[in-house]
């Protein structure tokens, strides 16, 4: 399916309207260099006090370490991201000391994501971030201490062709458009309604 190309309404850089999140990828495998890169550039993210309370757990396909990632997705999650070149899971620090929390934690680890996102798609990658984890269980098999807290998973990899993925999931492998710049942002205070995309 060829989607019209999106536009936006003031003059903005064209990786922001370019990058998008397929499911469909190839079976072209990710080199550890490329994921390196990507996690690179998600260390330079802007973050609070310069904390950095992100940490990165990540596997290529065909290796244990991606087996285990893959089997925290949900199934929906699984059944498609099982063909990505490699998978990556962000966590962040909710606290450093144990009494003080790190209340922009989940914001900074966002921040990164989207560095990272950014970087992939420089690469000629695509990156899908997911919530769909089984979040009880991550935190036992991925060992973590109890103050990190698993905010997303990302899916990397060569963009496929969308007839490789289930009927349902082909009509939704395009581009998604935005709620327009006056449903979501405010002079001042607020004056509208909370409106879900159509």
């Amino acid at each position: 399916m060829t989607a019209a190309p999106r536009t936006s309404e003031y003059p903005i850089d064209k990786q922001f309207l370019e990058r998008w999140s397929p499911r469909a990828f190839t079976q072209q495998p990710v080199t550890e260099e490329q994921i390196l890169t990507v996690l690179e550039a998600a260390r330079w993210a802007p973050s609070a006090s310069n904390l950095q309370p992100w940490r990165f757990f990540y596997g290529l396909r065909g290796t244990p370490e991606f087996d285990t990632l893959l089997s925290l997705l949900v199934p929906f999650n699984e059944g498609w991201a099982k063909e990505a070149g490699a998978l990556i899971f962000i966590a962040s620090v909710t606290t450093f000391d144990g009494e003080r929390q790190n209340i922009t934690n989940s914001f900074d680890a966002g921040s990164s994501f989207m560095s990272l996102s950014l970087q992939a798609h420089s690469l000629g990658l695509v990156a899908h971030g997911m919530a769909g984890i089984e979040y009880d269980k991550a935190p036992a098999v991925l060992g973590l201490p109890q103050n990190l807290k698993i905010e997303a998973a990302v899916a990397i990899g060569h963009q496929g062709d969308a007839s490789s993925l289930a009927d349902f999931l082909q009509t939704r492998e395009t581009p998604s458009v935005r709620l327009p710049l006056s449903d979501i942002v405010f002079n001042g205070h607020f004056t509208g309604e909370i409106k879900a995309p159509a």
